[in-house]
Order: C-alpha cells, then sequence, then structure tokens
C-alpha cells in the first residue's frame, strides 16, 4: 500500500445531544479497499455522510490527498474526487440509465462550464451561468470535444453492467428494477473517475445471485486498483473484498484491521452476537 489518500481525524458529529461519532481517526491508502461494519445506529453512515460533505463535523478534521475537505460542501468535495452513492438508492426518475450517468460527470466539466469556480462566488454566480448558457447555444470546438468524451464515458460505465443496464440504456429510471437502480448509481458514481470510491450499502434489497454479481465487480474495481470506502452488512461480502475492515459501535471504532482478524475480535464478537457465538456462528470457548 502507499501513503493515506484519506485521513480522518479525531472526527466528532452530534445530533441534538446524541454522539453519533465519537473521536473517529482512522485511514485510507490509496488502491485500498476499507470496509466499515457494526451494528445498526453504530455511526457508519454518519461518517460516510461527514467525509463525503452531507454533514460538516463538530470537530476533528478530514483531509483528502493532502487536501483539507471537512468544511467544504458536497459539491466542492466530488470536485476534489469524492463519489458516493446512498444507503437509500438515488436515482432521477425521469431520466434514462444514460442521463443519470451523465450526472455523476457535472463536476469534471470544463469546456461545457467555463468559470465553474466563479460558481462558489455569491456575487459573481451569474458568470458561469451566463457563460454556460452560451455555450449551449452557440457550441465551441472544445465543447463538441467534451461532448465526446462524455459520450465514451457513459458507455464506457453502462458497459461495466452490460446484461444488466445495455438494454436499458434510454429506458428511464423509475422503470428499472431495485437492483437496477443500484447499479445505475454506481455507474454514476464512477463516471467521476474518483479518487475514492465511497459505497453505502451498494447490495441492499438484492438477493444472493444479484450480490455476487456485485461483488464480482468490486473485486474487478480492486483489482484496477480502485481506491474504495464500503459500508455493508453482508459479512461474506466485505470479508472477501477488503483489505482492511473497521467495525463501529455507539460512534466509537472498537476494532480495525485485517478481516480474519477482526472476525475474531472479541469486542466485534459481542457488539454483534453476544460473548457466546462468532461471526462465523462457530462457538467459542
Amino acid at each position: 500500500m502507499s501513503g493515506p489518500i484519506l485521513s480522518v481525524d479525531r472526527l466528532q458529529r452530534h445530533f441534538s445531544g446524541v454522539t453519533a461519532v465519537d473521536g473517529v481517526s482512522f485511514h485510507v491508502a490509496e488502491h485500498e479497499v476499507v470496509s466499515i461494519i457494526g451494528p445498526n445506529g453504530s455511526g457508519k453512515t454518519t461518517t460516510l455522510n461527514l467525509v463525503t460533505g452531507t454533514l460538516s463535523p463538530d470537530e476533528g478534521s478530514i483531509t483528502l490527498d493532502g487536501v483539507r475537505i471537512d468544511r467544504s460542501d458536497a459539491v466542492r468535495v466530488a470536485e476534489h474526487g469524492i463519489a458516493r452513492t446512498f444507503q437509500n438508492g438515488r436515482v432521477f426518475a425521469t431520466l434514462s440509465v444514460a442521463d443519470n450517468v451523465e450526472v455523476g460527470l457535472h463536476s469534471t466539466l470544463q469546456a461545457t462550464r467555463p468559470f465553474r469556480r466563479l460558481s462558489h462566488v455569491f456575487l459573481l454566480r451569474w458568470i458561469p451561468l451566463l457563460a454556460e448558457l452560451f455555450v449551449a447555444i452557440v457550441g465551441t470546438p472544445a465543447a463538441r470535444r467534451e461532448r465526446q468524451r462524455i459520450d465514451a464515458t457513459i458507455r464506457t460505465e453502462i458497459d461495466r453492467f452490460e446484461a444488466r443496464l445495455g438494454p436499458r440504456r434510454n429506458d428511464p429510471a423509475y422503470s428499472l428494477s431495485y437492483a437496477n437502480r443500484r447499479r445505475t448509481e454506481i455507474a454514476r458514481a464512477l463516471a467521476l473517475a474518483p479518487k475514492l470510491l465511497v459505497l453505502d450499502e451498494p447490495t441492499a434489497g438484492m438477493n444472493q445471485s444479484e450480490t455476487a454479481e456485485v461483488l464480482d465487480q468490486l473485486l474487478e474495481l480492486k483489482a484496477r486498483g480502485q481506491t474504495i470506502l464500503l459500508v455493508e452488512h453482508k459479512l461474506d461480502l466485505v470479508m472477501t473484498v477488503s483489505d482492511r475492515v473497521i467495525v463501529m459501535d455507539g460512534g466509537r471504532i472498537i476494532a480495525e484491521g485485517a478481516p480474519q482478524t477482526v472476525r475474531r475480535d472479541p469486542a466485534v464478537i459481542q457488539a454483534y452476537l453476544g460473548r457466546r457465538r462468532g461471526l462465523d456462528g462457530e462457538a467459542e470457548a
């Protein structure tokens, strides 16, 4: 493993007096797959929301590739190179599969979004809006080249799920099965070519066969060197795909390490099943 691409230090988040994330620190190295597991309410999704800019921390820092992002909103975080999926799948129901994937490219556009950095300056937001309108009406050679790049990226990401999404490329997302909506969401996140891919329960609602397909796709991404931060309840998938596993309970990290080491950690066994049985269902001495 190389140095950390994501560093989280002493992260805290409170909701109405309840501490959802309590002093959490961890790192993710480049090309590493790290999974966060834990019982319901342990703080997993809140941690992902903090990392991706959906929530702001009350204390602590988050650094991506050497840049502090803990005070950035979700748009800025995406521009820095983090793409995510959500625990409850989110697609644009009336857009086609291809258009949903294209949405993931928004933060990478340059020719069709001139002066985009000014969009973060309240008094100057009108400048990029007028510039985008001009490019959309008149067109430029650079914008046409960017359009070709967008179309190629959409094809590439849909091809990852060719058997499932290929025939549905132009169908509206509302017509897809739940599993195919999740696949569309993953394809959209990957379209960003993210430095860090954050997946929040990507197999939720999928049957055993569909879960196996997603596992194969995650293993393929891992083989290609994609850095992944994963939250998932299906422990067999977690133990197969992860380089390291972080276990949370009560907003804190109670264990961290290689999958097989974590699987036998007494604190983890207690958090999940009580002291008498391990995560494999085998009796503990």
